[in-house]
C-alpha cells in the first residue's frame, strides 16, 4: 500500500508541476551530446606541430572536413589544403612516429621497479653497470670483467637498479634501499570478465596513510683499480631520515656531487641535498618548511649550467614564486625572480644565454577571475615582466623549440578561442589562425553558462563559480538546484575556458534542473591562507563558502528553489557531497556519491598525509563518512566501479555496512568491470532518474523509452 501512495504522490505532482523530467526532456538531454559536440564549433581544434624553429602545422576542422593548415612563422603567412587525401596522410605519419605502449595498460601484480633492471652504460659506452644478488657490479663490456662494488647488499637492504653515472665517468651512484617488512595490498574481484565465465582476483600494491614507507641511502661508488664506497656519515643521514620520499640520484656537470630531493613524512620539511663525491659529505641546499605541509607537487627545479645557481618554486611568501639560490651562499636568502599576490602555475622555459625565464601564472591583473592563466617573460633579477598574452581570457601556449614564437589559443567560459601566432619576444600578433565559428551551436540551441560571482564564508572573499541553465529555461518557473562538487585541495576545478558541452552539468540541466560549480576555501590557486582551510579538515570540503555562494545566487535569481537542493561527485567529490549530506542536512536534500574516498584511512597515502598530515590521528576519523554515516536523514545513492584502482572500493563498502547497521535507507549502484568512475552510462541513467524522482518529484521515464542515448 506504501508503494501505492508514493505512486501516486509522484504522479499527482507531475501532473500539478510545469513538466520537468519528461520523457522529452530525458531526449532532449541525451540529444546534446551530438548537438553540442565540437564537431558543431569550426576553427576551434588547436593542436599544432612545430616541425622546426619556424614552421608547424595543424588539423582546422570545418564545415566542409578538415583542412590542413601548414604557417611559416618568420613570413607570417599560412597555407590551406583541404585535399582530405593530404589530411589524412599528414595525421598517419604522426601516428606512426608516435610510441606505442609495450605492455598492457594496467599492472594489477606488483612490481618493484627498484630491483633488476637492464645494465646502464658508462658515458663513454665502455663500461656498464647493474645490480645482482642485491649488489652493484661494472662491467667491461670489452673485456668482460666483472668488479662488485657494494658488497653490503641483502634482501632486507639492497641497492636500486637506478644507477646514475658521473658525466666523468669515474663515478656511479645509487640508493641503498630499506624496503618495507610488509607491503599492503588491495583486493579486487572482477565479477564477469570478458574473456571467461569465472571471476578472476586482481591485487594491486597501495600503501595507506599510517604505513610503514621504504627508505633509501644515497650512495657514491668511485669506478677504478682502487674501488671505494663514498657514502654520507651517520650525522648526514639524520638529514634524510623518516623519508616520505627520496627523489632519485641526479650528477652536477662537474662530476663532484649528486642532487637530490628529500621529502619528510608528513610534508613539514622538504629539502633539496647534495652528496659530495669526493668527502661523502651531504649538506642541504634549499630547505622549505611549514606548521601545516609543503605542497611538494608543485616544485619546480632547475639547476643552472654553471653549477652554482638553482632557480626553486616556493610558497613561502603565501604565494607560489620563483627564487634564485646560490650554492656558494647557501645561508643567504635566495633572490626572489617573481613576487607579488599571484601564482606562477608552470615554467616553460628558463633561457640561459639571455638569462630570462618563460612561465605561466593567474591572479596577476586585478579586477577579473584570478584563476584565468596567463603567460609572461620575466629575467632572472626580476626585472622585465612582460606578458606576452594580454587578451582577456584563460591562454594555452604552444612555443617552438628556439622560443621565438609561440602559438596561443585563448577563451573564457562564454566567448568561444582565438588562436593567434606571436612573438615570443614581446607577444605581439603575428597571424591571426583561427576564430571559433559556434553559428552551429547556436542554431542547435546552444547557451553559455554564467559565471557568478558571491562572497563566501567570511561574507568578503569572492568565491568563482558557474550556472547552467536547461534551454527551454523559464524565469518564471522554479527549479532545483543541483550542485556538481568536486573540492579537493591542490587545484582549482570550475572550467574557465570555452566548451560546447559539459558531460556532468549541461544534459542534467536539461532535465529541469539549474546545475551549480563553484571553487570554495581549500581549493589552490589563490593563496596558501585560502588553501590551508582543508588542512587536517577534509570534512570542510568548503561546503559553507558553496552554501554562502548558493545562497547569494538564489537572492539573485529567485527561480532557484533553495528548498530542493542535490548533490553529486565522484573521487574526493563522492567523499564531499556524501559529507555535505550529512553534516549538512538543513541545506542539501539529496545526493549522487560515486567512488567516494569516504574514510582517509581507507585511500591511498600521498593524498591524505599530504592534506591530512601524519601521523594518523583523530582528524582522520572525524571526517569519517563511515563513523557520520548514522547521520543521514536524506535520500542517498552510492555508486562504485568494482576493480576500482584509484579509491579502494572497500571504502564505499563500508560506508554501506554502517548505514545498514544505522538502519538507514539508501540505494546502490555497482558497476562490473568499471574502474575509478561517476557510474558510466548506466550510472549516469541512474543519476538522472535519482534527481528526478527525489528533487522534480516526478516518476522517470523507463529506460527504454528513451530514444537518444
Amino acid at each position: 500500500m506504501k508503494n501505492y501512495i508514493t505512486l501516486f504522490l509522484f504522479l499527482l505532482s507531475a501532473s500539478l508541476s510545469h513538466a520537468q523530467g519528461t520523457l522529452a526532456d530525458y531526449n532532449r538531454a541525451y540529444a546534446l551530446r551530438s548537438l553540442y559536440s565540437r564537431k558543431n564549433m569550426y576553427n576551434s581544434e588547436m593542436q599544432p606541430r612545430w616541425q622546426s624553429d619556424d614552421t608547424f602545422w595543424y588539423i582546422r576542422n570545418t564545415p566542409k572536413g578538415k583542412a590542413l593548415v601548414e604557417v611559416d612563422a618568420r613570413k607570417h603567412k599560412m597555407k590551406v589544403t583541404a585535399d582530405s587525401t593530404k589530411v589524412a596522410a599528414r595525421l598517419k605519419a604522426e601516428w606512426d612516429a608516435m610510441p606505442k605502449p609495450d605492455g598492457p595498460e594496467r599492472h594489477w601484480m606488483e612490481v618493484d621497479d627498484e630491483k633488476g633492471g637492464k645494465p646502464v652504460a658508462s658515458p663513454d659506452g665502455r663500461m656498464e653497470a647493474y645490480v645482482r644478488d642485491c649488489n652493484i657490479y661494472v662491467r667491461d663490456k670489452s673485456t668482460g670483467h666483472e668488479t662488485r662494488l657494494s658488497i653490503d647488499g641483502t634482501l632486507a637492504a639492497y641497492y636500486s637498479n637506478r644507477i646514475v653515472w658521473s658525466p666523468d665517468g669515474k663515478y656511479v651512484a645509487a640508493c641503498r634501499i630499506h624496503p618495507v617488512s610488509e607491503k599492503r595490498y588491495v583486493y579486487y574481484v572482477e565479477s564477469s570478465p570478458s574473456d571467461q565465465l569465472q571471476p578472476k582476483l586482481h591485487k594491486q600494491e597501495y600503501a595507506k596513510p599510517g604505513d610503514e614507507l621504504m627508505q633509501k641511502s644515497p650512495c657514491i661508488f668511485a669506478v677504478g683499480d682502487s674501488v671505494s664506497q663514498v657514502t654520507g656519515n651517520p650525522v648526514d643521514k639524520d638529514a634524510i631520515s623518516s623519508q616520505f620520499e627520496l627523489s632519485d640520484l641526479e650528477w652536477t656537470p662537474d662530476s663532484k656531487s649528486v642532487i637530490f630531493e628529500y621529502n619528510q613524512r608528513g610534508h613539514k620539511v622538504y629539502r633539496v641535498m647534495e652528496l659530495s663525491a669526493e668527502t661523502g659529505r651531504m649538506r642541504t641546499l634549499i630547505e622549505e618548511k611549514s606548521d601545516k605541509y609543503v605542497c611538494y607537487i608543485r616544485n619546480f627545479r632547475y639547476n643552472l649550467r654553471d653549477n652554482r645557481h638553482i632557480i626553486w618554486s616556493s610558497e613561502r611568501s603565501g604565494y607560489q614564486h620563483l627564487y634564485m639560490y646560490d650554492k656558494d651562499s647557501i645561508n643567504t636568502t635566495p633572490s626572489p625572480i617573481t613576487s607579488g599576490q599571484w601564482y606562477v602555475r608552470e615554467v616553460v622555459n628558463v633561457d640561459e644565454d639571455n638569462q630570462q625565464i618563460v612561465f605561466s601564472a593567474n591572479g596577476m591583473n586585478s579586477g577579473e577571475d584570478p584563476y584565468l592563466i596567463y603567460y609572461y617573460r620575466i629575467n632572472f633579477d626580476g626585472t622585465g615582466l612582460t606578458c606576452l598574452t594580454p587578451e582577456k581570457g584563460t591562454h594555452t601556449a604552444w612555443f617552438s623549440e628556439d622560443h621565438k614564437f609561440l602559438v596561443d589559443q585563448y577563451s573564457l567560459i562564454d566567448q568561444a578561442p582565438v588562436s593567434v601566432l606571436r612573438d615570443a619576444v614581446d607577444g605581439k600578433i603575428l597571424l591571426t589562425l583561427d576564430k571559433a565559428d559556434i553559428s552551429q551551436l547556436l542554431a542547435n540551441g546552444w547557451t553559455a553558462p554564467e559565471q557568478f560571482v558571491a562572497p563566501g564564508r567570511d561574507g568578503k572573499t569572492p568565491m568563482y563559480g558557474v550556472i547552467y541553465r536547461p534551454t527551454n529555461f523559464d524565469a518564471t518557473k522554479k527549479y532545483p538546484v543541483i550542485e556538481y562538487i568536486y573540492q579537493g585541495p591542490g587545484d582549482q576545478y570550475v572550467r574557465k575556458e570555452f566548451r560546447t558541452y559539459d558531460w556532468d552539468m549541461s544534459s542534467l540541466a536539461e532535465l529541469g534542473f539549474i546545475v551549480v560549480m563553484v571553487d570554495g576555501m581549500g581549493t589552490s590557486f589563490r593563496s596558501r591562507e585560502f588553501e590551508n582551510i582543508c588542512y587536517q579538515n577534509l570534512a570542510d570540503a568548503g561546503i559553507p563558502d558553496h552554501i554562502a555562494w548558493i545562497k547569494a545566487a538564489g537572492e539573485k535569481y529567485p527561480y532557484m528553489d533553495l528548498d530542493r537542493i542535490g548533490i553529486f561527485g565522484c573521487s574526493a567529490g563522492g567523499q564531499e557531497i556524501t559529507s555535505a549530506l550529512l553534516l549538512h542536512p538543513e541545506f542539501y536534500k539529496c545526493a549522487y556519491s560515486a567512488c567516494g574516498c569516504h574514510d582517509n584511512r581507507m585511500d591511498k597515502i600521498w593524498w591524505n598525509e599530504l592534506w591530512l598530515g601524519y601521523p594518523v590521528g583523530q582528524q582522520y576519523t572525524a571526517g569519517s563518512n563511515v563513523e557520520n554515516a548514522h547521520l543521514l536523514q536524506h535520500p542517498l545513492m552510492l555508486c562504485v566501479g568494482e576493480l576500482d584502482d584509484n579509491v579502494d572500493p572497500s571504502s564505499t563498502m563500508q560506508v554501506v555496512n554502517a548505514l545498514e547497521k544505522a538502519g538507514k535507507d539508501f540505494e546502490l549502484i555497482v558497476i562490473p568491470g568499471a574502474h575509478h568512475t561517476m557510474g558510466e552510462d548506466f550510472g549516469e541513467h541512474k543519476r538522472y532518474d535519482f534527481f528526478v524522482r527525489n528533487l522534480l518529484h516526478v516518476w522517470p521515464p523507463e529506460w527504454s523509452d528513451v530514444k537518444v542515448k
